[in-house]
C-alpha cells in the first residue's frame, strides 16, 4: 500500500483544473459570433468576463505560490482579453505554472506560510490554505460560465468528474490533446 501524501490531492487538483478549464475553453471557442461577449445573468456580466476573471485571479495567486510580488497588479485591466483564442493561451500558460507548482511541493512547502501582495499591506497565509482558496474560486467561476453556455448555442461540457481511475475513458481525447498520459493522473 502506497503511504498517504497530502500534496497528492493538490496535483490533481491542478491537472483537474487544467482539464476543466481545457474543456471549458474548447467549448467557448465554438461560440457564435457576439455570444462570447453578450451580456448574461451571473456574477460578473458575459463569459468574457467571467473567464478574464478567472485568467487574472489565477495570475495572483499563481505568482504569489511562486514567490513573485505582482499582487493587484495582476487585475490592473479588468478585462485584458478581447478574444477567447488569447484568453485560452493565456488560461493553459497559468494553468501549467500552477500543476508545475504543485509537481514540486513537499510537506514542508505545503504547510509554510506565504505573502500575498495586497494593496498597501502583506497577507500572510498558509500555502495549503491559499491552494485550496484558488481551486474553489476557480470551480466556482467555471460553473458560472458552465450555466451562461446553457443559454448559447453551445453546450455546456463535462466538468464535473474528477479524475478517478473509472473515468479515463471518458477523457482520453483530452489526455491526448493535453500530452499528458494515465499513468501522470494516476500517481
Amino acid at each position: 500500500m502506497t503511504a498517504f501524501d497530502p500534496c497528492r490531492s493538490f496535483r490533481k487538483l491542478a491537472y483537474n483544473n487544467r482539464l476543466a478549464n481545457h474543456r471549458l475553453h474548447e467549448a467557448c471557442s465554438k461560440l457564435l459570433p457576439g455570444e462570447f461577449e453578450a451580456t448574461r445573468i451571473s456574477f460578473f456580466p458575459s463569459i468574457k468576463a467571467t473567464l478574464n476573471h478567472i485568467v487574472t485571479v489565477d495570475w495572483f495567486y499563481v505568482d504569489a505560490l511562486e514567490g513573485g510580488t505582482l499582487g493587484p497588479k495582476a487585475w490592473a485591466q479588468e478585462e485584458p482579453f478581447d478574444a477567447i483564442a488569447d484568453l485560452t493561451k493565456a488560461q493553459a500558460d497559468v494553468d501549467c505554472r500552477l500543476i508545475a507548482l504543485c509537481e514540486d511541493l513537499d510537506i514542508s512547502r505545503l504547510s509554510s506560510i506565504m505573502p500575498l501582495q495586497r494593496t498597501g499591506r502583506i497577507q500572510t497565509e498558509r500555502v495549503e490554505d491559499v491552494l485550496s482558496h484558488l481551486f474553489q474560486h476557480q470551480t466556482h467561476h467555471r460553473g458560472q460560465v458552465h450555466a451562461m453556455l446553457s443559454g448559447t448555442s453551445v453546450p455546456p461540457p463535462q466538468l464535473d468528474e474528477f479524475i478517478t481511475a473509472d473515468d479515463a475513458r471518458h477523457r482520453q481525447g483530452d489526455v491526448a490533446a493535453l500530452g499528458w498520459n494515465e499513468f501522470k493522473l494516476m500517481h
